[in-house]
C-alpha cells in the first residue's frame, strides 16, 4: 500500500515519520524495526532513525506500507 505524506517543512526524522505515518505508536518501536534494516529509504535499507526525510523521498516498511513524501 502506497501512502502520501505531506509534510510542511524542509525535512522530518524518519523515526518521526514513521509516527506521524502511523506505521508505529511509539518512537521505541520506530527506533526498534530501523536498528533491524526494516525500513528502506529511497531503495536503501537504512539504520539511521535521525535521517532527514525530504520532499520526494520514498520509505518502505519491509512487508508494511510505503510512504512518498510530498
Amino acid at each position: 500500500m502506497i501512502k502520501e505524506i505531506k509534510i510542511k517543512t524542509d525535512y522530518i526524522k524518519l523515526d518521526q515519520l514513521l509516527k506521524y505515518a502511523s506505521i508505529v505508536q511509539t518512537g521505541g518501536h520506530a527506533k526498534n524495526i530501523i536498528k533491524n534494516g526494516q525500513v528502506k529509504v529511497n531503495g536503501e535499507i537504512m539504520l539511521q532513525r535521525g535521517k532527514k526525510i525530504k520532499k520526494g523521498d520514498k520509505v518502505e516498511v519491509i512487508g508494511g506500507s510505503t510512504l512518498v513524501v510530498k
